[in-house]
């Protein structure tokens, strides 16, 4: 009986972390690493169709396969990298036409701290009132919501 009991908490502990990447799609995540391939299929066999270099590039992930995950960029190419690879931290990429403004707060009229070009990846932190503030390697201030990707509901 104690092995019995033994067995199935083991069981159980090494279960936990993979029911951990099960989330209900789609959801937010980040790349976690410097260099990520996505391919063409959910499997290492498949072709790789993008390589991306930008630790913290948001992604929206909209299907699960086996420790695999089909996701979509903030171009809209859409592939599948491999779950250890995607953080569930939330980050967001300014895009748009021209600089974007950072706030001191989360008003039009609040003091602009600085401008971050299109491109500009970050933490996401807290969105209200069609507001989100973003943290660049320590820079934090709110942007509107529509100058980011990641922002929001998926």
């Amino acid at each position: 009986m104690r092995r019995f009991l033994a067995a199935l908490l083991l069981l159980a502990c090494l279960s936990a972390p993979a029911m951990g990447q099960e989330r209900e799609t789609p959801y937010w995540a980040t790349l976690r690493a410097s260099e990520v391939n996505m391919r063409v299929g959910p499997s290492s066999d498949y072709p790789v169709s993008w390589v991306y270099r930008r630790q913290g590039l948001p992604v929206k992930v909209i299907r699960l396969n086996q420790g695999w995950r089909l996701v979509q960029d903030p171009d809209g190419a859409e592939g599948w990298i491999v779950a250890r690879l995607l953080s569930p931290e939330r980050g967001a990429i300014v895009i748009g036409e021209g600089m974007a403004e950072i706030h001191k707060d989360a008003a039009a009229g609040s003091p602009v701290l600085w401008r971050a070009e299109p491109g500009v990846v970050g933490r996401l932190g807290e969105c209200e009132q069609g507001w989100c503030r973003l943290d660049m390697d320590g820079r934090k201030g709110w942007v509107r919501e529509d100058r980011i990707w990641g922002g929001g509901e998926p």
